[in-house]
């Protein structure tokens, strides 16, 4: 008895892209070798193709009414469960950073408790925004004017390729927390923690189609998301150099807001990407928030007065 079970052979995990809730292999059937930060191999991850990012894009599109429609209330109890299940998976999530980056035991659970604690934030910031970026605008007239957040749209997310899942959280969190829907690219180089917080997204209260995760090379998927037509902004934070110039000028041929990569560090951006027009790292209270732009637009409302 003994015998047979030292002679098991571990199953090994199939990684997948997370389009519209599901978990579909690429279109075009292909993968690519993931290895760790020593070159050893750990898994093979689907390589996403044009087809594919089309596929979330219409997956995001179609959640984006009932997503942007929930009260902020109501966002933020999803992400805090996000959280949740984050938090019962936190051993699995450690062993995953640490075996792609390199990291130490320590700097591996301190990453995946920042992405927790992210997540957290965030949620406690989904019926705030309002409060924040709205105002009350003076008039001279008897009516009243106010200014809303709302939610841009389909955000296209190329997350940076130097941190797997901290990144990842970091700039996808705060483009869904105010009702947009997510398209994000992970890191080329270390997807594995992304796919693996898809699962979580996928048995949580996330609605299919809010955030849709694709792997793959960014050079290859990245154009096709910047081009398409129903995509209403892109946050470049994993391209760099010339990729981000030409992702940035193909954004431009429908007025896609577009955020470049800064110098930020993801280790201390717990609040990126909160409001659009606020001055880079503007200090509310103890948080800073730098300039971010695929959160919420605005509009102004005009509204009788009352009485």
């Amino acid at each position: 008895m003994s015998d047979i079970a030292t002679a098991r052979i571990a199953v090994r995990k199939t990684y997948k892209l997370y389009i519209g809730g599901a978990f579909p292999r690429s279109e075009s059937g292909r993968s690519y070798v993931v290895t760790d930060h020593k070159g050893g191999f750990l898994a093979n991850a689907a390589l996403a193709s044009r087809k594919d990012a089309r596929d979330a894009v219409t997956a995001a599109r179609k959640a984006f009414g009932g997503w942007s429609a929930a009260t902020a209330y109501n966002r933020g109890q999803v992400l805090y469960r996000v959280a949740e299940l984050l938090e019962g998976r936190r051993g699995q999530f450690v062993t995953e950073v640490r075996s792609a980056e390199g990291l130490t035991g320590r700097q591996a659970e301190a990453v995946v408790d920042a992405a927790i604690d992210r997540w957290v934030w965030y949620a406690g910031w989904a019926d705030k925004l309002a409060q924040v970026r709205g105002a009350t605008n003076p008039v001279a007239g008897p009516y009243f004017n106010f200014s809303l957040p709302e939610p841009t749209g389909v955000v296209a997310v190329i997350a940076p390729q130097a941190s797997s899942l901290l990144g990842f959280v970091s700039v996808v969190a705060p483009a869904v927390v105010s009702g947009n829907t997510v398209v994000a690219v992970a890191s080329e180089r270390f997807p594995l923690p992304a796919v693996s917080l898809s699962e979580v997204l996928a048995t949580s209260d996330v609605p299919g189609g809010v955030i849709n995760v694709l792997t793959g090379r960014t050079e290859e998927i990245a154009p096709w998301l910047a081009s398409h037509m129903d995509v209403n902004a892109i946050d470049l934070s994993g391209a760099t150099g010339p990729l981000a110039d030409d992702l940035a000028a193909a954004a431009a041929e429908n007025l896609k807001r577009v955020v470049k990569p800064g110098d930020e560090d993801f280790a201390w951006r717990c609040c990126t990407n909160l409001l659009p027009t606020l001055p880079n790292r503007t200090a509310v209270g103890q948080v800073r928030l730098p300039r971010r732009a695929t959160v919420a637009g605005g509009r102004l409302r005009h509204l009788p007065p009352v009485g």
